[in-house]
């Protein structure tokens, strides 16, 4: 099966990750529903939205904004861990995202197989499995999927990774 891949181990144990490196934040373009993803997400993760803008927060003299669209997400936000899960609504006049053709994917890293099932549970819920929670051929405990917004999510953890104590 061969040696585990770095980001598998824990950050104190990787010298790599002891590096000043950009933080990476996945985000997000919905066709209206935002809030209604993200509160899906928020049920998850849990946590609280670090930020809501809605796009009759920067209406004014010089930004014009739709009464149809003016309770839309203009940016929100989820911390989780240390990144951050951002996204917005996409303004009509930008044209619709073609959520069936999103072929990036959102990678989660769970510390235990216990808490990539609780990930790949509530995130696959109502949405299309493309690969079960399972043993991957490269050596960890490993899901693709779909959820119910569109967007490709994997989930992993390191395959010898013990299952959290129950109480």
């Amino acid at each position: 099966m061969g040696q585990l891949r770095g980001s598998l181990i824990a950050p104190e144990r990787n010298a790599l990750y002891n590096l000043h490196m950009p933080t990476i934040n996945p985000y997000i373009n919905f066709n209206g529903n935002a809030e209604e993803a993200f509160t899906f997400y928020k049920s998850v993760f849990g946590g609280e939205f670090g930020m809501i803008t809605r796009f009759k927060d920067i209406a004014g003299p010089h930004s014009h904004v739709g009464e149809h669209e003016a309770e839309k997400i203009l940016r929100i936000t989820l911390p989780i861990g240390s990144t951050m899960l951002i996204a917005n609504d996409v303004p009509e006049a930008m044209g619709r995202v073609n959520e069936q053709e999103n072929r990036s994917k959102i990678a989660v890293t769970a510390e235990s197989r216990d808490e990539a099932e609780r990930i790949f549970n509530g995130l696959s819920a109502g949405g299309e499995v493309e690969m079960p929670l399972g043993e991957s051929p490269w050596g960890s405990f490993f899901a693709m999927f779909r959820d119910k917004y569109g967007i490709e999510w994997t989930v992993e953890c390191a395959s010898k990774a013990e299952s959290s104590p129950r109480a």
